[in-house]
């Protein structure tokens, strides 16, 4: 067990050779499902507030996407999923793959630098080549082909089809049986109905793929980098049976509630191997949650994004702020708050600096380091962020600018989309600082703040990166 003593002695030991990974990607986990970001929430996340007192919370983090295939992208390739084939949405499982032949991701950046890397959990970012997978055969491309030695999971969101969990180039079992619809879309226990395996128990998949990550933790020689996409709180929410019924806020509730005690046993199976001071720990979310009243009166009141306007799938911020937590025992200081804006396209170009490695203009093109940051060093702000919607609206961040271009959520919240009539304005104006709600549209009264983000961003669109 880390005492606080411990990890303030550590932070003053000098700081060791390639860190071990794990990186903890929740799935639909907003910014107030985290009690530590939301102490009015009647759920509790032990787990998750102690990996925050051991280690830097960040206020103003964002996902590149506001749904998870192009967050997926974005994380593991440290590039906006916008610049890829897919302009909007999300893929399903039975899509070919998204990442590109000879893509770096994460975990390939770290296979050259002789980590061993493990992947286990949600996968959503396409199999194979073909424009459908035949799960009969051994199917390339695979996780094995962007740098993972291993890959322990489900080809796509928990609600959607083929129910089957894959190991390595080969399901498990064969989608012979199958599951019919399920519930009221995107809510509760909804997934649509299809292909299974027989034996496929959808509360026994965040339990199987997260052993499968304590096991390899345990099991591995350092260094090692774990990536772990858990496939919840996303719908549709089943907790197993020791958690059913435990939490104060109903069925999302207990669902919520398993994911942090999962996230607990990560974290205890690093500390029991031995490894947590050389061990970086970040535990974050793909996008926003769905959330409407309904949800929030079956969960005691929860507000499960905190108070940002908008939810999963929209512009605005409840769609892509998000929490994220860093734990460093032997570099980051403990208890630490960072209001600095950064995107989880900055993983890639963190990692890549921690081990020492100068990226060349064709990786991690829209990545900005974290490690001076992180180290509590004198670290200029990203410069600016762009954000995606469902359903492809832009939107661009600079300081405390935020530029909407078009009107709407772009996303679940109506009114989708709005077409201006005459005299009104195109798109969106926000100072988040002095607007954090974005009720106050200063689009017409700021015409040259307009005119300026928009240049930069279809700048940034046009160059093909963002990163100089």
């Amino acid at each position: 067990m880390l005492t606080r003593r411990t990890l303030l002695l550590s932070a003053l030991q000098p700081p060791p050779s390639r860190p071990n990974i794990l990186l903890i990607l929740c799935d639909d986990l907003g910014f107030g499902d985290v009690n530590v970001y939301n102490p009015k929430s009647p759920i509790r996340t032990p787990s998750m507030d102690k990996l925050a007192r051991e280690g830097m919370r960040f206020i103003d983090a964002h996902s590149p996407s506001a749904v998870c295939t192009p967050t997926r992208y974005g994380l593991l390739t440290g590039r906006y999923s916008w610049r890829t084939r897919l302009k909007n949405g999300v893929l399903n499982g039975y899509s070919p793959a998204l990442l590109e032949p000879g893509r770096e991701t994460i975990a390939s950046l770290l296979k050259k630098q002789h980590y061993t890397t493990g992947g286990f959990g949600k996968w959503h970012l396409g199999l194979g080549r073909a424009p459908k997978v035949d799960y009969s055969q051994d199917f390339k491309p695979t996780p094995l082909e962007w740098g993972f030695d291993e890959y322990y999971g489900i080809p796509a969101s928990l609600d959607m089809p083929p129910y089957v969990f894959i190991d390595g180039r080969r399901v498990v079992e064969q989608p012979t049986g199958s599951l019919p619809d399920n519930g009221e879309v995107r809510r509760g226990p909804f997934w649509r109905g299809g292909p299974a395996g027989p034996s496929f128990q959808m509360e026994e998949v965040m339990p199987n793929t997260a052993r499968r990550a304590c096991a390899f933790v345990e099991k591995t020689k350092a260094p090692w980098f774990a990536y772990v996409p858990l496939p919840a709180p996303h719908t549709p929410w089943v907790p197993s049976k020791p958690f059913q019924k435990k939490s104060n806020a109903g069925l999302y509730g207990d669902f919520l509630e398993e994911v942090d005690a999962w996230i607990g046993r990560m974290v205890d199976a690093v500390e029991k191997s031995g490894q947590a001071r050389n061990t970086i720990v970040i535990v974050t979310s793909d996008n926003g949650t769905p959330w409407d009243p309904r949800d929030a009166a079956e969960a005691a009141g929860h507000q499960a994004n905190a108070n940002w306007r908008g939810q999963k799938a929209d512009i605005q911020e409840a769609g892509h702020r998000i929490p994220f937590i860093v734990r460093w025992p032997s570099r980051v200081r403990a208890g630490s708050i960072n209001e600095k804006t950064i995107c989880l396209t900055d993983v890639f170009a963190t990692v890549a600096d921690v081990q020492g490695i100068r990226m060349p203009q064709t990786m991690g093109e829209d990545s900005f380091s974290l490690l001076p940051t992180l180290l509590n060093k004198n670290a200029s702000a990203r410069p600016s962020i762009v954000h995606h919607s469902a359903n492809g609206m832009f939107s661009y961040r600079e300081g405390d600018w935020k530029l909407i271009v078009g009107r709407g959520s772009g996303g679940f919240t109506e009114p989708v989309t709005i077409t201006p009539r005459a005299g009104e304005p195109a798109g969106e104006l926000y100072n988040l600082r002095n607007d954090p709600r974005e009720q106050r549209n200063l689009y017409a009264s700021q015409p040259q703040v307009v005119a300026r983000l928009t240049a930069a961003l279809d700048k940034i669109r046009n160059d093909g990166r963002s990163h100089p």
